[in-house]
């Protein structure tokens, strides 16, 4: 298993106002966090599928933020605020997910364990 790399796109912080440098170190602080603590769990586990339990665990996280902020957007408008900040973090997690994905030695057990969460929840498909 190779490590993890996580980027933070240009566009997630070309969206951000010129004035930003704070948000801005945020966001470098919190992808760096996130990859530090994804590759120390994935050099600990016992083998690629432990490694997809343990980024499977991560996606739901960054799904569960994604959705928080997403919910911010509309309430923000409502308000007269400016929802960009909300926007730049929505944003920000979706690509880490889609990253995470984009690890060809993870994608297909991701997938697997994904799969394996939604009936072990209970949920079968075909009656």
């Amino acid at each position: 298993m190779s490590e993890i790399s996580l980027a933070i796109p240009q566009g997630v912080i070309d969206g951000l106002p010129e004035d930003s440098q704070a948000t801005t170190q945020d966001v470098q602080r919190a992808v760096s966090g996130i990859e530090s603590r994804l590759n120390a769990e994935i050099e600990d586990a016992d083998g690629t599928a432990e490694a997809a339990s343990v980024v499977v665990d991560a996606i739901e996280f960054l799904e569960d933020r994604m959705e928080r902020y997403d919910a911010f957007v509309p309430e923000l408008r409502a308000w007269g605020q400016s929802p960009i900040y909300a926007i730049t973090w929505r944003n920000l997690y979706a690509e880490l997910i889609a990253q995470l994905y984009d690890h060809e030695w993870l994608a297909e057990e991701l997938d697997r364990e994904r799969n394996y969460r939604i009936v072990e929840d209970g949920i079968r498909f075909g009656g």
